[in-house]
């Protein structure tokens, strides 16, 4: 059975996974679901940090645990995060699951947009975020009111660092290419934020990736139709073993 790192989402915590480090028990083992730096329970980067900062705290994580190799699986800002692993620690990984996230850098734009937010939320805490939130879910979904409780628990500073981290992240495109180990891409169909059709062409530039589209449910598709993540993860685990 292989091992599995499980890289959450911005701006949440490891406990985004609770379900799944439970269901999966039986298809990977150990399963290991960090928080980035800062998120959850622990520690603040004293500095910035970038997201090579944060792939090199998997790594660290990975080490205590005494995994050698895992499949790692990163959700979009953990999809990021899993990029910067492939460039920095490959030898480390198994095999790799892209959910809702994309390859390419911010548009300078969209970049210029988190550095603004990332200064909102330091003068404003994190529920300036949350006054009009990303498409995380689907409008009305029954998750809403137990992810906004989830966020609230973060620190703020820790959501703006991790906001300027992704206005800094290198173009993953020229990588894509090199991926040789057993890839799925995952995505859900009413996904806004990175739209299907965002997944399909990354897919298609994974040597053997599969792609799984994941109905009824938007970017946090193990929220809103877990059952159907957990099948989309197992298919990928079956192929690792």
């Amino acid at each position: 059975m292989p091992a599995l790192v499980l890289l959450h989402a911005f701006p949440a915590d490891r406990s985004m996974w609770d379900r799944e480090v439970r269901a999966l028990a039986d298809a990977a083992s150990p399963i290991i679901a960090p928080s980035f730096p800062g998120f959850g329970r622990s520690e603040l980067p004293p500095r910035q940090p970038t997201l090579d900062d944060y792939a090199d705290a998997v790594i660290g994580v990975m080490d205590a645990a005494k995994v050698e190799r895992a499949a790692i699986a990163g959700l979009s800002m953990g999809g990021y995060v899993a990029f910067a692993l492939w460039r920095r620690h490959r030898a480390r990984i198994s095999g790799l699951a892209l959910i809702a996230t994309k390859a390419e850098s911010d548009a300078p734009e969209a970049a210029q947009n988190r550095i603004k937010l990332a200064a909102t939320i330091r003068e404003h805490g994190v529920e300036a975020l949350l006054k009009t939130p990303p498409k995380w879910l689907r409008e009305g979904a029954a998750q809403w009111p137990a992810l906004k409780e989830l966020i609230r628990a973060q620190k703020a500073e820790a959501v703006a660092q991790a906001s300027v981290a992704m206005a800094g992240r290198p173009d993953s495109t020229l990588d894509l290419a090199t991926i040789d180990v057993p890839t799925a891409v995952i995505v859900g169909e009413a996904d806004a934020i990175t739209p299907l059709a965002n997944s399909r062409a990354m897919a298609d530039a994974i040597p053997h990736a599969s792609l799984s589209v994941i109905p009824d449910a938007a970017h946090l598709s193990n929220l809103e139709a877990p059952e159907a993540f957990e099948h989309a993860m197992r298919a990928w685990l079956r192929r690792l073993s």
